[in-house]
């Protein structure tokens, strides 16, 4: 691919950002090829320890080095009230150690000098005098009366708990457990995985010494958001500062929060009166920056004999990481978790979690995810299909006996949340018609008797986005509300500015289309502009499958309004009543007169040129979308395995995905974000993991150790769709970006656990490995069954 220049106009700059083909490639960052006059670079000193006390930093060795401009501690960024930030949950995080480090990879230090590689070797040469303390590395033991405190710079934070949250009915989920014909439990763990973007996270700081204006470059999923943190913390004017955010190359969730090293990048620019430049390693990446799930959980079901579900009962111990960071909604503590009675006509049900801190990094991210959703489908859906072994039904008929029905939309589920429209059983039998279930059961007790082992496994999730409604959803306070600007010039071509940040969903066409269908217009026409703060309207930015359910809304809604204007325009030129005129396809006619016709070009120009007396000039508009609720994606996944019993192989023979997102505006992008989401969910079950010895190091600081799947080992995924439209949402849609990764691990776990149960396998948390496996096989083969009992 030819290298192409693209000229980035910023304040007091020309820059320069070369595109060519190694970004096809996946390798480097957009920040990259951004490259101001005077440019320094920051490398960032990290702790080889996870919980230590700081006794004192000697950088003088580091400072004497030939192009070495300065060493940034804790110290200094005290001295300027930036030791510390707020998190998005509400709590403190160190933005550079003053006291002790916390967890393996925190920042220490900064170098800033004039060449990146000088940067790097000077943290070689930086003395820090480290005293280790305990480590605390599960939730189990940070609970525990003799463990270390973590936080013991909080005041008032005795031990290591951050919170304790509930929803639904206890009392009565504790009637119905007392009633019940049978209890089945299951306890899990979903362990903590990265979301492990192509590119790492990176920013160009440039406050100009002059003019205190603050140019800030980043890979973030939420620039506005962004700012407003920085003015906060750096005590900035919001006016000064624009957050610029490049072509992303996936964020998946990472790219949400502000990490230390924006915050000292930007602290360095405004002392040192240069642009400043930090691009993270991939090491640094998977070490520190915002991780995924960490729960601990334990699940029970009441059964009536027959199989009818009379009540859930969730508990959760969370690993928060050293600083409670998660990027979630305020009121919520472990976000939407609470739609874990799932897709299920539950009566009662009952959750509560507990968070604690941890020596690991911090901030928990909606990687893929609808804010902690992707954990309660997987407990639900995992508990779901032991119960139906436990009560002796076919895993399929006990979730169709159990499915909330089609004419019990809207519903409201036991805790608390108001289903918009569903089609379960629709889903599931699209599914297992595709699949060829009833044909595979049989085929399954054949191997048996073969000696082979085949599982088939099925997932029926419901996933919530959309967040949100402004009365229960907010950031730091912040509503998460979002807005869309169109414009109309007089030549009928079109800017659309969305406050959402594209990550590589394709943004640019879909809300293009979105356009074209409210208006006419073309889609090529439309020119789509995102990530840029001082051009686009205010909003939370992109993750937890919020674009087309908020910002989609608002453009189908802004541009509804332009076209009530051309209406009175077109009625104008058609010298008609307003209440005479129709629309079409971009064309504005009259009731019982066809051939008298006016595009939408012909009322945009009318706008600048030929507009009735009293109208205000211009086309064009802005539209804030507070939804009026969640929007509520569903669908059913089935897979096929066959486990090798000698050596805990396990492969994928058949999968099939049956999605229901609403309204599809462009089915190419759905299913390409579908199979993205295929491929991580099977990532996540298979082979990924980030974990910790008993000294907190990090094991899954690289792609040696944390594997991701390739197109090797990726199964072939078949599709499938049914369409039941939000009936709230101005175009029907409900989002789809997150729902494969929702649905997909349980399934592909269940398939597995279906091939053992017979030999008494009950449960293996994720990632199932070959040796987990096998090592399952084995000890159900000594008679000691696996997986948690059942009562």
């Amino acid at each position: 691919m030819a290298s192409e220049v693209e000229e980035i106009r910023g304040i007091g700059h020309s820059v320069r950002r070369v595109e060519d083909d190694r970004f096809i490639r996946g390798a480097g960052n957009f920040i990259d090829d951004i490259h101001l006059p005077g440019m320094l670079y920051m490398a960032i000193l990290r702790s080889p320890y996870a919980h230590a006390k700081l006794n004192g930093i000697d950088a003088s060795a580091a400072q004497a080095l030939d192009g070495v401009i300065a060493v940034v501690t804790g110290e200094l960024m005290a001295q300027h009230n930036l030791a510390w930030m707020p998190t998005m949950s509400g709590d403190t995080q160190a933005v550079l150690v003053t006291d002790k480090v916390r967890f393996q990879g925190q920042e220490v230090a900064a170098v800033i000098a004039t060449d990146p590689y000088v940067a790097k070797d000077a943290l070689e040469l930086i003395d820090v005098d480290y005293e280790p303390l305990g480590v605390v590395v599960s939730p189990q033991q940070a609970a525990a009366a003799d463990a270390p405190l973590i936080r013991d710079e909080k005041e008032g934070q005795t031990d290591n708990h951050i919170y304790h949250w509930e929803a639904g009915d206890q009392e009565a989920t504790d009637q119905a457990f007392a009633e019940a014909d049978k209890v089945v439990t299951l306890d899990t763990f979903y362990p903590r995985s990265h979301p492990s973007p192509l590119e790492t996270c990176g920013c160009i700081a440039d406050v100009n010494p002059a003019t205190g204006q603050a140019t800030i470059y980043m890979t973030s999923q939420a620039p506005h958001a962004i700012r407003t943190v920085f003015a906060l913390v750096a005590g900035l004017p919001e006016e000064k500062i624009r957050i610029v955010s490049p072509d992303l190359g996936g964020g998946f969730g990472n790219k949400v929060p502000v990490y230390p090293g924006y915050v000292v990048a930007t602290a360095a620019s405004l002392l040192l009166g240069h642009p400043v430049k930090w691009i993270e390693e991939r090491s640094e990446n998977l070490i520190s920056t915002g991780f995924a799930r960490d729960y601990h959980m334990h699940g029970e079901m009441a059964l009536k004999a027959d199989g009818t579900m009379t009540g859930l009962r969730v508990s959760l111990d969370a690993d928060e990481g050293a600083f409670f960071a998660d990027a979630q909604p305020s009121k919520f503590k472990v976000g939407l978790f609470h739609i874990v009675s799932g897709s299920y006509d539950l009566p009662t049900a009952h959750v509560s979690a507990d968070g604690y801190y941890t020596n690991k990094a911090p901030g928990g991210v909606a990687y893929r995810c609808s804010f902690r959703v992707t954990e309660a489908s997987y407990m639900i859906e995992r508990l779901v299909q032991n119960a139906a072994y436990e009560i002796g039904m076919d895993p399929a008929a006990f979730r169709k006996k159990n499915f909330i029905e089609k004419d019990q939309f809207p519903y409201k589920s036991a805790t608390g949340f108001e289903y918009d429209s569903g089609d379960y059983l629709g889903a599931m039998d699209l599914a297992l018609e595709k699949v060829g279930y009833e044909q595979l059961r049989k085929d399954q007790a054949e191997a048996r008797k073969e000696g082979r082992l085949i599982g088939i496994g099925l997932a029926s999730f419901t996933e919530v986005v959309g967040a949100g409604p402004h009365k229960d959803f907010d950031i730091m306070g912040l509503k998460m509300n979002d807005g869309a600007e169109l414009r109309v010039h007089p030549t009928g071509k079109a800017i659309l500015k969305i406050s959402s940040k594209t990550q590589g969903q394709g943004h640019e066409t879909t809300f293009a289309q979105i356009v074209a269908s409210e208006l006419g217009i073309q889609p090529e026409d439309i020119k789509v502009m995102h990530g840029d703060t001082d051009n686009t309207p205010y909003g939370l930015g992109t993750y937890a499958s919020r674009s087309t359910p908020t910002v989609g809304a608002a453009t189908a809604m802004v541009a509804r309004k332009l076209r009530d204007k051309a209406r009175k325009l077109a009625a104008h030129l058609l010298e008609v009543s307003e209440e005479d005129v129709e629309f079409e396809a971009g064309r504005f006619t009259v009731k019982g007169a066809p051939d008298k016709v006016v595009t939408i070009q012909d009322a945009a120009f009318a706008a600048y040129t030929n507009f009735p007396d009293g109208m205000e000039a211009g086309l064009e508009g802005v539209t804030y979308y507070d939804p009026p609720n969640l929007t509520f994606p569903f669908g059913t996944y089935a897979v096929v395995v066959e486990v090798d019993a000698d050596t805990g192989v396990w492969k994928v023979d058949k999968m099939v995905a049956v999605d229901d997102c609403g309204v599809r505006i462009n089915p190419m992008i759905v299913e390409g974000q579908i199979h993205g989401g295929l491929c991580e969910g099977f990532g996540i079950a298979s082979m990924e993991q980030i974990t910790f010895d008993e000294e907190g190091n990090c094991i899954g600081a690289n792609f040696l150790d944390y594997l991701l799947p390739t197109a090797w080992e990726t199964p072939r995924f078949e599709l499938g769709q049914t369409v039941t439209p939000s009936p709230h949402h101005p175009i029907g849609a409900k989002g789809v970006g997150e729902s494969a990764t929702v649905g997909s691990p349980a399934a592909f776990v269940n398939a597995v656990i279906d091939a053992l149960w017979p030999l008494g396998v009950r449960n293996i948390d994720m990632p199932l490995t070959s040796a987990k496996v096998w090592d399952a096989i084995q000890a159900a083969q000594r008679g000691g069954r696996t997986g948690a009992p059942t009562a």
